[in-house]
């Protein structure tokens, strides 16, 4: 494989293909040479597998009190979303007068 074809590799891996090149992945897996798609899609892997790797390496758990306050903002979002008892156009619990 070329150094072009390497970085079409990590781009698909990186899920960032845009469509020239979605076209150049398609015309090398349609190319014929089973060595270059099989060396295409092992590089694909291999850095799928990095950067899984990366991830999790790098990764840290949320703070406990994540939870808590996200299930308390969609709570306070879904009661802004409530449709006011007179049926007008204003919601949950709103001081705009009618």
């Amino acid at each position: 494989m070329n150094e072009s074809q390497i970085d079409l590799a990590h781009t698909v891996a990186l899920g960032s293909i845009g469509d020239d090149d979605q076209r150049a992945v398609q015309e090398l897996l349609d190319s014929g040479d089973p060595v270059l798609r099989a060396d295409f899609t092992r590089e694909v892997q291999q850095t799928r597998d990095a950067l899984a790797e990366f991830a999790s390496a790098a990764a840290t758990p949320p703070p406990a009190s994540l939870r808590d306050r996200l299930l308390a903002a969609i709570a306070e979002d879904q009661t802004d979303r409530t449709p006011h008892p007179c049926g007008c156009n204003n919601r949950g619990n709103s001081a705009t007068k009618h």
